[in-house]
C-alpha cells in the first residue's frame, strides 16, 4: 500500500504551472492578483531607481553651475522658464517671481520676499508629489500582498480538505497536490510583499533626501535674493 501510495506521488506534477493549474478558482484569482502586483512594483521600483538617479545627477550639475559665480539672469536665461531638472525648476519659480517683482521703473513690489519663497515652496511641493509618486502603491503591496496569499492558502486549504472527505482518502496523494496550491499562494504574497517593502523604505529614503536638497538650495538661493533686495 505504501509502494503504491509513494509511486501515485512521484507522478504527480508538482511544477509551479501545474500547481496553478490545478488550484481552485479562487485561488487562481488571488494569485493573478499577486503576479500582477508583482510586477506592477517591480516598474516602478525600476522607473524610480531610474529617475532618483537623474535627480541627484542633474542637481548636482546645477549647483556647480549655481555656485560657479555666473550671473543669476544669465544662469536663469540658459536654464529657461520650463527646465527638465528640479533644482533648475526650483531655481526658475524663484527667478520668474523675482523678475515679476519689479516694475517698469526698476523698484520692487512689495512683498517679493515672500512671493518668491512661496513660488519656490510650491515647485518643491510640486517635486516632491512627482518623486513620491507610486511610493503609496509599494506600501500598500508590502503591507497586504501577506494576507492576500493566506487568504488565498485558507481557502486552499478549506478546498483541498472537502476533497479529502469527498474521496475519503487520506493518503499523500491526495492530501500533497491540494496543500502545495495552497501554500504558492503565501509564497507569492511573500514574494510580492518583501521587494515592495524593502524597495519602499530605500525609495522614501532617497526621495526625502533630494527634496531635502531642494529645500536647501531654495534657501541659500532666497539668502541670496534677500540680500539684493536689502542693498
Amino acid at each position: 500500500m505504501e509502494a503504491e501510495t509513494l509511486a501515485v506521488a512521484q507522478g504527480i506534477d508538482f511544477s509551479m504551472w501545474a500547481l496553478f493549474a490545478r488550484a481552485s478558482l479562487v485561488v487562481k484569482l488571488v494569485m493573478i492578483l499577486l503576479i500582477i502586483a508583482s510586477f506592477w512594483s517591480w516598474g516602478i521600483i525600476i522607473q524610480k531607481l531610474i529617475n532618483y538617479r537623474r535627480a541627484r545627477a542633474e542637481s548636482e550639475q546645477f549647483d556647480s553651475a549655481f555656485w560657479s559665480g555666473e550671473p543669476l539672469d544669465g544662469l536663469f536665461e540658459q536654464v529657461g522658464p520650463n527646465p527638465d531638472g528640479g533644482a533648475e525648476r526650483v531655481f526658475a519659480a524663484g527667478m520668474t517671481e523675482w523678475r515679476r517683482s519689479h516694475r517698469q521703473d526698476g523698484d520692487l513690489i512689495p512683498g517679493a520676499q515672500a512671493r518668491i519663497d512661496r513660488s519656490m515652496d510650491v515647485a518643491i511641493n510640486k517635486e516632491a508629489e512627482s518623486l513620491q509618486w507610486g511610493l503609496s502603491f509599494l506600501a500598500t503591496v508590502g503591507s497586504t500582498a501577506p494576507f492576500v496569499g493566506l487568504f488565498g492558502t485558507v481557502w486552499g486549504i478549506m478546498h483541498a480538505f472537502i476533497e479529502i472527505a469527498a474521496q475519503q482518502n487520506t493518503n499523500l496523494a491526495v492530501v500533497a497536490p491540494g496543500i502545495a496550491e495552497a501554500l504558492l499562494a503565501t509564497g507569492l504574497g511573500l514574494l510580492a510583499a518583501i521587494p515592495a517593502v524593502v524597495f519602499y523604505n530605500k525609495l522614501s529614503a532617497d526621495s526625502e533626501r533630494i527634496i531635502a536638497g531642494h529645500e536647501v538650495f531654495a534657501d541659500e538661493f532666497a539668502t541670496l535674493l534677500s540680500r539684493q533686495l536689502d542693498s
